[in-house]
């Protein structure tokens, strides 16, 4: 009976029906209380706890994972044991316990092959992001990216890359010349990735990489390649903050005329999916590619439609930085007067 509950257990696993695995394995241990083998009991704990963690349940299923652990450190399985524990340790945002289980799984059968190796470098890796060290995750991150090209697995090698390179900008230890390295190789990656909507996702965050090295030509570039690949997924979030990123780098180039285009696009896709204070930073910034234009009218223009959908959505930065802008193209307008209730407002 005990050996029937377990097969119908990893059978509705398979399928995803989570809850009446649970069942099974709860059922199964139960029994196996009746027994005189602490190794069955030990078994189904392991596949009732291996369960819950599936499941989303990590404080349920460490309880009965850590009644598996046999009484010696040895054994065929420790392996899956410890992949286990360190899911619900990590569950439970207790990142410190989790690396310590990826400690004792290195060496056991579930990191042998060379991508469970990277995989566990790149759970690591977020764990420290959890414990907020971001240098240490990098290194995890990049340990992984070389360890997934060497296996010939470019997706995971790109994506590994991208997270390195995430964490060495929030990290600030790394030099710039390290991370665009990193970047590079990344983008180098992103050719031979036959997944569109992957390979959009890799670029926008390699432009944002370069935004914030203040590498706009690099990020304005990998922004629309990241664009021309969202007409083959229907996610028009990722299409309205390219086309406002896109603006924004191309502000930072200094080539107005070719920002206001992406800046109108952005405000009207954002507009569209009922994004209010998205859409305010579209016209501060459609706002701002004017002035600079000296095209004061349609710059005091886009500031009241800025300040309006700050307003709407409750952003108060916005609303004092588009009081701001409306002083200054009053004031170019001649209008000291309004130009200063504007700066008063502001304050």
């Amino acid at each position: 009976e005990i050996e029937r509950l377990t097969l119908a257990g990893h059978r509705a696993l398979a399928l995803g029906d989570a809850r009446e695995a649970v069942g099974c394995f709860r059922k199964a241990l139960l029994l196996s209380g009746g027994t005189a083998s602490p190794r069955l009991r030990r078994a189904c704990a392991f596949n009732l706890g291996a369960a819950y963690v599936e499941t989303g349940k990590p404080e349920k299923g460490l309880e009965f994972l850590l009644q598996s652990q046999p009484l010696e450190e040895s054994g065929a399985h420790l392996g899956d044991l410890y992949f286990n524990i360190r899911a619900a340790h990590e569950g439970l945002q207790d990142f410190p316990k989790a690396l310590d289980y990826f400690g004792k799984a290195v060496g056991h059968d579930h990191v042998a092959q060379a991508g469970s190796q990277a995989g566990t470098r790149v759970q690591m890796g977020c764990c420290y992001l959890g414990m907020r060290e971001p240098v240490r995750a990098a290194r995890c991150f990049l340990d992984a990216a070389q360890t997934y090209a060497a296996a010939a697995s470019p997706e995971a090698a790109a994506v590994a890359l991208s997270r390195a390179s995430g964490s060495m900008l929030q990290s600030r230890r790394f030099r710039a010349a390290e991370i665009v390295g990193v970047l590079t190789q990344c983008r180098s990656l992103c050719e031979n990735i036959p997944d569109p909507a992957l390979r959009g996702k890799l670029y926008n965050d390699i432009g944002l990489g370069y935004s914030q090295l203040c590498i706009f030509s690099l990020a304005a570039e990998s922004f629309e390649r990241a664009l021309a690949l969202c007409s083959s997924e229907p996610d028009r979030r990722r299409e309205a903050a390219l086309l406002q990123n896109l603006g924004a780098a191309h502000n930072a180039l200094c080539s107005f005329n070719t920002a206001l285009g992406w800046h109108r696009r952005a405000a009207a896709l954002h507009s569209t999916l009922g994004n209010r204070r998205a859409q305010g930073q579209c016209f501060g910034n459609l706002a701002y590619a004017c002035s600079r234009l000296r095209n004061h009218e349609a710059a005091a223009e886009n500031y009241l439609h800025a300040l309006q959908a700050f307003r709407d959505s409750g952003d108060v930065q916005g609303q004092w930085q588009a009081c701001e802008g409306l002083g200054t193209a009053c004031f170019h307008l001649g209008d000291p007067q309004k130009a200063i209730g504007h700066y008063k407002e502001a304050l």
